[in-house]
């Protein structure tokens, strides 16, 4: 397409009335060799105007994003779209002088294009990305140098979080580039420009991203660390110009000179956590952090306390500014050396730096006026707390009482003297009460303080629930949240700390309030004994006012509170289930009206996962009632329907979850009528989410097997579905579940005449095995499919597999599979597999007109069955072994109660989701807001704080993260379950006959009768340890025929019944008492 064509065509994207026919031009001739080397040149020409040369860039990026990674050969599938080798070269070879010239707007969108083109080509195809940076990195055109810093930011980004030892060509690299950076840094130091400043942060950014996760030791000595280290300090040190004061306060953050410090102050903090604090970090910093600590911690720390200074004389520090620098000095407490250059500003720092930021304030009065619904969702937003100079501030707080002697001491006694004084601005005591809230777990624990809390919640507490001021009750509410844990002494004092809240719940009339209240409701009828039945008679009510606040404010914490109060009030909630679940299911419809693009779209998804959950809930707790359910499951099945006919993709898991709720005690012809759509869904939607579905399914074949074998399409529809995962490249755990769900079919539905379409799940099961296999649990799961056809039928197997003809291979089918099932024998791990694996063994032994094969393989037949009797005996030893911990954990569970752990103190509000976090954040920042919580012992101001576990924790996870995933040890886990054992059928069942213990006895003993040729071949080879195995099994056999007998008189209420008989003579092929 000749340039001028390609301008209009882009033009006409912005014309509605344009826009369709020039789409469709562009698209006819993306494909065409020059096309995008000419779009390029569109972007750059300074000749045409913006929005052309925007609408080209989007252009340009889309096709790069979408269609660069063609030519990697990472992709198997050969794509129409691909971008020629001409362009592809021209644009390498010019796209860094794009960005290097583009204004800002076109910048951006070039710079996700070169990310892409560093991703599939450096440094294979593009090593001279590297030259081209170092050259306009020295050149002294100082146009150029955000342009190319922005380059190489795209290249270290590419890195960020790769392992050590993929991160080489980026080290070699850097080795060019880390002096060159330094020395600009240094020429560009005394100029302070927003230019300059600018170009500045850029540098520091990349540093950021080279050493977030992984500092490269071989880029660093002592000299360049020195000097780096001062160039940090500096930026730090610096005054912003005067003049930035007369912008508006909210968006100083954003002025460069500002986001200069917020970085610097990044690569400081992030120093000192992760590689410079002696004891806290892996084994190949240990050297680099005794350095950094010894001569360079103090140093910076000193800065530090400027800036903190500076915030204490009322001057603007910006909030990222503040969090990052309180973050560091939180790191110095726990190090002698940091502590004592801190330790006489600590008391200082805590009363006139954390203090104040732990006061309501005007910006909240504000926003507490204007909007408390965004109140709310900025009080209870985790990620706000990451960035939040309050939360830095709790946490500098906890560690330096929770660490170094007399800070709790003397903190307590200036939060007494605030609230003890009855002039005190209320503010100030919402700040004392905040401070001594975040305390809590500390004040708990100690018995001068512990012996006292309550008096303090009854004199202090308790009468703020009175206060004209909303944030004084909130604050209230609050407070006994995180005392929830308090031994009361007077019975009197904790029905007023429960009637104030559920009073606050029910009548406040100020929405921030009930939204705390709730909180602090459910923690203490969690935490206290009696506060459960205190409350019971007020559970309507307060049910109602919980599902009226979630549905105002759409706040995912009130959704958890909700489920938990479903749980502790089970019985009281049955009754009022139904109207709880339509109250429910409307808030969700009205949540899922926000699409996730929209403002606060993620916030409120997470919300309707929480409705959805707690509706699941709802249903566990009326479970046995059926009436009830019944009328639960057309409300559900209408939210159901909702998410499935819209695409809702991001909540499929959770109506799956409920249909899979709704259809385990039965299946009424409604749930049955979902099987379609759940089938339009997995065909439009791929394979994403079957291994979703597979419970579900599950339901439908175990539960109501009679309606399942009444119409073909049932059977037929899950088939297409296993045939589709089976035969596509879906990753091999959807396969896995695939293979299972048709086993699960075949063992189901033994002797309920499904012979047409056995030989169809065999088939589709094997072929996958002709394909590569990464895993032996994929290898395991295909065979087990044939060998539980070999359980419903041997004749039907064995000639199936004589029938089958795969492509490339002439050995029959039938010696292929024996052959491959008893190499992988010792791959069958958990209780049902290898119980499966044994009971095929019977089959194939037990067979009178035998394979060839078989006769080849007599010798191998019995060892395999003693190993896999071995691994049986550890998995039901192992089995037993977590019932018993099962019903240690239901008789102690109130003492473990999840909510204890986290909502009985902990170090601030951001903690109440500490559980979560660490999913959320590297590991090292998880492991750190874990580590306040566990280790309360006061350090000696000459002493370090160690944490021994913290550091193994470390290491273990660099050992797992350099490990390439290898089974060797996989042998001492071989006794637990399975992941898919949990998919149960008939042969599971504990009360049935199929034991195989018993099964393998009667086969052996009927083949020693029958066919003495035959049982002489299977034992002639088992040496002595192994006839002794052989005799335990028997023995075992018994044993285990005797608990069953025992058992059934037991449950059958103590009366004598016929014992059931396992027969002498056993026909797998036939039918046989209890294996119908």
């Amino acid at each position: 397409m000749d340039p001028e064509a390609l301008v209009e065509a882009l033009r006409g994207t912005m014309d509605p009335n344009l826009r369709e026919a020039a789409e469709q031009q562009l698209n006819e001739g993306h494909t065409q060799v020059n096309f995008l080397s000419t779009l390029l040149r569109v972007t750059m020409s300074d000749q045409l105007d913006l929005p052309v040369r925007q609408a080209g860039v989007i252009y340009l990026k889309n096709m790069i994003t979408q269609h660069w990674s063609d030519g990697d050969g990472s992709s198997t599938e050969t794509h129409v779209n691909n971008i020629p080798d001409e362009d592809r070269q021209f644009i390498r070879d010019n796209i860094v002088e794009a960005i290097i010239h583009s204004p800002e707007r076109i910048r951006v969108q070039l710079t996700t294009c070169i990310h892409h083109m560093i991703k599939h080509d450096y440094p294979g195809k593009w090593t001279t990305i590297v030259d081209k940076i170092g050259f306009y990195l020295q050149s002294d055109n100082s146009a150029g140098w955000l342009g190319i810093l922005l380059c190489l930011y795209q290249l270290v980004k590419n890195y960020e979080y790769k392992k050590p030892e993929e991160r080489q060509p980026l080290v070699a690299a850097m080795h060019i580039f880390m002096p060159m950076l330094k020395d600009r840094f240094i020429q560009l130091l005394p100029d302070h420009s927003s230019d300059s400043v600018l170009i500045q942060k850029q540098i520091f950014k990349i540093l950021y991203a080279l050493f977030q996760y992984n500092l490269p030791l071989e880029l660093i000595n002592r000299q360049n660390l020195t000097e780096w280290m001062e160039i940090l300090k500096t930026v730090v040190d610096r005054d912003v110009p005067p003049e930035t004061m007369q912008i508006d306060e909210d968006e100083r953050p954003d002025l460069p000179w500002w986001k200069c410090k917020k970085w610097a102050l990044h690569i400081l903090a992030r120093l000192f956590e992760r590689y410079g604090s002696p004891g806290n970090t892996t084994k190949e910093y240990a050297e680099f952090a005794e350095l950094f600590l010894k001569e360079y911690a103090v140093a910076a720390q000193q800065v530090l306390l400027k800036v903190l200074y500076q915030y204490k004389e009322k001057h603007y520090v910006a909030p990222r500014v503040l969090q990052q620098t309180l973050n560091y000095i939180n790191q110095g407490i726990a190090h002698a050396l940091t502590w004592k250059n801190l330790k006489p500003h600590i008391q200082g720092i805590i009363q006139d730096v954390v203090f104040p930021l732990m006061c309501y304030t005007d910006s909240d009065e504000e926003l507490w006026q204007e909007d408390p619904y965004e109140y709310i969702r900025m009080k209870f937003d985790v990620f706000e707390d990451f960035i939040s100079p309050t939360t830095a501030a709790q946490t500098l707080l906890f560690t330096s009482c929770n660490k170094r002697k007399e800070v709790l001491q003397k903190t307590m006694g200036f939060c007494y003297q605030i609230l003890t004084d009855p002039t005190s601005d209320p503010r100030k005591k919402d700040g004392a009460l905040h401070m001594i809230g975040s305390l809590a777990e500390i004040l708990l624990k100690k018995k001068i303080y512990k012996d006292q809390m309550e008096f303090m919640l009854q004199n202090h507490v308790f009468p703020l629930f009175r206060s004209e001021l909303g944030y004084m009750r909130a604050r209230a509410c609050w407070v006994l949240h995180y005392f929830c844990e308090v031994k009361f002494k007077s019975d009197q004092n904790l029905q007023n700390a429960l009637e104030l809240t559920r009073l606050c719940l029910i009548n406040d009339n100020e929405m921030p309030v009930k939204v705390e209240a709730a909180i602090a409701l459910q923690v203490l009828i969690s935490n206290q004994d009696k506060a459960k039945e205190y409350i019971t008679p007020f559970i309507r009510p307060v049910m109602q006012a919980l599902l009226h606040i979630v549905r105002e404010t759409e706040n995912d914490d009130l959704t958890n509170v909700i489920q938990k109060m479903i749980c502790e009030y089970s019985e009281e909630v049955t009754p009022i289930a139904v109207e709880m679940t339509q109250h429910l299911a409307m808030t969700f419809n009205q949540v899922i009206q926000t699409g996730p693009d929209e403002e606060g779209g993620d916030d409120k998804a997470v919300t309707a996962m929480g409705i959805l959950n707690t509706i699941d809930t709802l249903l566990s707790v009326v479970e046995d009632h059926k009436e009830i359910t019944q009328q639960l499951e057309g409300i559900c099945l209408q939210v159901i329907g909702t998410v499935l006919q819209q695409h809702v993709l991001e909540f499929y898991e959770e109506i799956l979850s409920l249909a899979h709720s709704l259809t385990c005690q039965q299946v009424s012809p409604q749930m049955w009528q979902l099987l379609p759509l759940v089938y339009d869904v997995f065909q439009q939607d791929g394979f994403d989410y079957f291994t979703d579905m597979m419970p579900l399914l599950h339901n439908y074949v175990t539960v109501d097997t009679d309606t399942l074998l009444s119409d073909t399409k049932y059977l037929e529809v899950i088939y297409n579905m296993c045939k589709k995962i089976l035969s596509g490249e879906p990753g091999e755990d959807p396969e896995c579940h695939a293979a299972k769900l048709l086993e699960v079919i075949i063992l189901q539905c033994k002797g309920r005449g499904i012979d047409q379409v056995v030989p169809l799940f065999v088939t589709t099961a094997l072929e996958r095995l002709t394909r590569e296999v990464k895993t032996s649990e994929l290898r395991t799961m295909c065979l087990q499919v044939a060998i539980a056809a070999l359980y419903y039928s041997p004749p039907l197997l064995l000639n199936t597999l004589e029938n089958l003809r795969f492509p490339n291979n002439t050995e029959p089918i039938t010696n292929h599979f024996i052959t491959q099932w008893l190499k992988d024998v010792d791959c069958f791990l958990g209780l049902h597999d290898r119980k499966m694996c044994i009971l095929g063994l019977c089959a194939l032994m037990d067979l009178e007109h035998r394979p060839q094969v078989v006769n080849q393989v007599a010798s191998q037949l019995l060892p395999a069955a003693i190993l896999l009797f071995g691994g049986l005996k550890r998995a039901y030893a192992c089995r037993a072994e977590h019932e018993n911990e099962d019903e240690d954990d239901d008789e102690d569970g109130e003492e473990d109660d999840e909510n204890g752990k986290f909502f009985g103190g902990g170090v601030c509000c951001c903690f109440k989701l500490c559980v979560d976090i660490s999913t959320l954040v590297p590991c090292d920042v998880a492991l750190k807001l874990v580590s306040f919580t566990s280790n309360t012992a006061e350090l000696g101001s000459d002493e370090d704080d160690i944490d021994e576990e913290g550091q193994e924790y470390l290491e273990m996870l660099a050992k797992q993260a350099g490990e390439d995933g290898d089974d060797e040890d996989w042998e001492e886990d071989d006794a637990e379950e399975t992941a898919l054992e949990g998919y149960t059928t008939a042969v599971d069942d504990e009360d049935n006959l199929v034991d195989e213990y018993q099964i393998f006895k009667a086969i052996l003993q009927n083949i020693q009768t029958r066919d003495p040729a035959w049982y002489q071949a299977l034992t002639q080879a088992l040496d002595e340890e192994q006839g002794k195995q052989l005799q335990d099994i028997g023995t075992l056999a018994d044993q285990r025929r005797a608990a069953h007998e025992s058992k059934m008189i037991e449950k059958h209420g103590g009366y004598k019944f016929n014992a059931p008989v396992v027969p002498s003579t056993f026909n797998f092929g036939g039918t046989a008492p209890g294996m119908n």
